[in-house]
């Protein structure tokens, strides 16, 4: 016996797109998940930003057990698009995602998504090794300046590796279990880094989902220090909001972006995310960290000069870790929502850094930042195995694929400061005028 089914035009599943009515379709079917958002382990926003849209090939980018997921996702199924309806939603062209569906079933078949486990094993031992001789150089040496120089650059060195493992973990693209993935990430950024997998994943995959999108990727948000793009100036300054003179952010944004990144803003949004969320595991295996870090360091440093190197040694981790995530993204694009495909979204916002074994350790492996946006549970020892064959994708519609040497690409973000003594002068000047907005859109 064959059941009826509902059916659904894209008009129909645009309606649901406000918080407590969503729909989403995927390999077009036609999902309601309004109360399932909350319970989505990949947090609710990321859901949230595909309401009313066609969500295949990001359904099939973040999941690497799709039957498995199918299964859960069967009670929330409503209907299918209509017969006439196509496939993709709001102008997409269809062969260009057929074409890269394509190529990702060609990927997994010639084993790019297989992980080798030797390559994770060795990677966390040499993060081991590093916590180790640093700790050996302070009980062998003391704790003289040169000697303390050296074991900061050490222990920046691995926290900085081990934010690139806790990467990889975090996107399921190590074990064939979602499960071990999910318990050994906790493992490496708690106990590893003191930070939490949770906060990680609420923030990162809205990152992946919607790159450089305005209210969108949290990554481009930074409302409280910076306004980057040229629509964000326009509208923050229009609604009268700042928390910064914006239109000095040129001056300051080396002194606040790269050194405070991460041993202040991203430090206060750890601890208020898992106490506010009640990530409690979280918590606990965050404060394994500190437990472990002052328990080696406070018998040689006592505990202001040990807290001290600590946040030395954020500092430094902090400065790595911007230059490497932002060479790829903030030079590139930055828009509202503009409903593209998986490929060409992803391509407008982000670009490569050549290869070379220097580049591949130093950012591990996100000098392929478009491979790894495309296929983010592929292990990333295979990225460049996949590069050829995104590329000529590229070639073949027009698509940009934008690779630049490792120099190249940080004198762009120098480069970028001129363009947020632009953004800051946009954010002032809307700021002061009620009519700029409307002026700006007759332009």
């Amino acid at each position: 016996m064959k059941y009826l089914i509902d059916t659904y035009t894209w008009e129909e599943v645009q309606k649901h797109t406000k918080s407590g009515d969503q729909w989403i379709v995927v390999e077009r079917k036609v999902y309601n998940v309004s109360q399932w958002v909350k319970r989505h382990p990949g947090g609710l926003r990321i859901i949230g930003h595909y309401a009313g849209e066609d969500a295949t090939e990001a359904f099939t980018a973040f999941h690497p057990d799709l039957p498995l997921v199918r299964k859960y996702m069967k009670p929330l199924l409503i209907g299918e698009l209509e017969a006439s309806e196509p496939s993709q939603d709001r102008q997409k062209n269809a062969a260009l995602v057929e074409d890269f569906r394509a190529l990702r079933e060609r990927l997994e078949a010639e084993g790019c998504f297989k992980t080798q486990p030797l390559f994770f094993l060795l990677h966390l031992g040499h993060i081991l090794l590093l916590e180790v001789i640093a700790l050996m150089l302070v009980w062998y040496f003391g704790t003289g300046w040169i000697n303390t120089a050296i074991v900061a650059v050490l222990m920046a060195t691995a926290q900085s590796q081990a934010g690139w493992l806790q990467h990889d973990f975090g996107h399921l693209s190590v074990c064939k279990s979602s499960r071990w993935n999910h318990l050994v990430h906790k493992f490496v950024i708690g106990h590893l880094k003191g930070a939490s997998a949770g906060w990680w994943n609420h923030r990162h995959f809205q990152h992946h989902a919607k790159p450089n999108v305005f209210k969108k990727d949290p990554d481009v948000n930074m409302l409280n220090m910076f306004v980057v793009g040229k629509v964000q100036p326009v509208e923050y300054g229009v609604k009268k909001v700042k928390h910064l003179p914006y239109n000095h952010q040129h001056k300051y944004f080396f002194f606040v972006g790269p050194p405070l990144l991460i041993p202040v803003f991203f430090q206060f949004q750890i601890f208020h995310n898992m106490v506010s969320h009640g990530l409690w595991v979280d918590l606990v295996w965050c404060i394994s960290y500190y437990v472990r870090y002052f328990l080696c360091y406070t018998q040689f440093y006592g505990l202001f000069w040990a807290v001290i190197l600590f946040n030395f040694v954020r500092f430094m981790e902090s400065h790595w870790f911007v230059w490497v995530t932002q060479m790829s993204h903030i030079p590139m694009n930055i828009d509202y929502e503009k409903h593209q495909d998986w490929l060409s979204m992803q391509l407008v916002a982000t670009c490569n850094i050549e290869q070379s074994a220097f580049n591949d350790w130093f950012s591990g492996h996100l000098n392929f930042q478009i491979e790894h946006h495309l296929f983010p549970t592929m292990p990333r020892h295979n990225y460049w195995r996949a590069a050829p064959h995104v590329r000529a994708l590229c070639d073949k519609y027009g698509v940009k694929y934008q690779e630049k040497t490792l120099y190249g690409a940080f004198a762009d973000i120098i480069r970028y400061n001129t363009h947020l003594k632009s953004h800051g002068f946009t954010f002032k000047k809307s700021f002061c005028s009620e009519l700029f907005l409307y002026n700006m859109k007759q332009h």
